[in-house]
């Protein structure tokens, strides 16, 4: 009979995804998990059979939170006209960023590194990857379509190009603060992005 286990599995996903996200896929250790879990190498490969799993249920749920989290402001019907929900995701982004800028470096994000670190050699992670990027460029089309339709985005530019344009912007607007470019620097990226919606 299996014993059953000691520890909380969410938890655990949850305390990896944070040591991924500082530091990357390939610098953090079966070591270094087993460390901030808690755990013995054992436990740890019962419950996830690999450092790679662990880390793709790591992944899922950072995409999972931090898409809902724009979500959430994009999709909202009583958040006001489109630009200004827009705009609340990138003053979000910003924020964030700032946040997690601590002792001369920043963790950015997890899924743009990832895209950096692993998703070129990994397939499964590319796909999944890909499908949340999906989902976001699908609600930044949404409200960019929203936004014609209530008259707060003038720009004439197809849609699907907006929606690319501006997730490359979040994407960028993270790296940027990844590296320690000021608050206000960010800030004023993220303006001249939503310059672009109203010409």
């Amino acid at each position: 009979m299996a014993r059953p286990r000691t520890f909380d599995e969410d938890r655990a996903v949850a305390t990896a995804m944070r040591l991924f996200w500082e530091n990357g896929y390939e610098a953090t250790s079966t070591r270094d998990l087993c460390t901030a879990l808690g755990l013995d190498r054992s436990s740890v490969y019962n419950a996830f059979t690999s450092k790679r799993e662990l880390f793709r249920r790591a992944l899922v749920r950072y995409t999972d939170m931090m898409t809902a989290g724009q979500l959430e402001i994009l999709d909202d019907p009583d958040g006001g006209p489109a630009l200004d929900r827009i705009r609340r995701v990138l003053d979000r982004v910003v924020r964030q960023e700032h946040e997690n800028f601590q002792n001369g470096r920043g963790i950015g994000c997890l899924s743009v590194n990832t895209t950096a670190e692993v998703a070129g050699r990994d397939p499964e992670i590319a796909a999944l990857l890909e499908r949340d990027s999906e989902r976001r460029l699908g609600s930044l089309r949404a409200a960019v379509e929203a936004g014609r339709r209530d008259g707060s985005i003038t720009s004439t530019r197809d849609p699907d190009d907006l929606a690319r344009y501006l997730n490359a912007v979040i994407a960028g607007i993270r790296i940027s603060g990844q590296g320690g470019t000021p608050p206000g620097t960010l800030a004023a990226i993220a303006a001249t992005a939503l310059d672009t919606l109203t010409p």
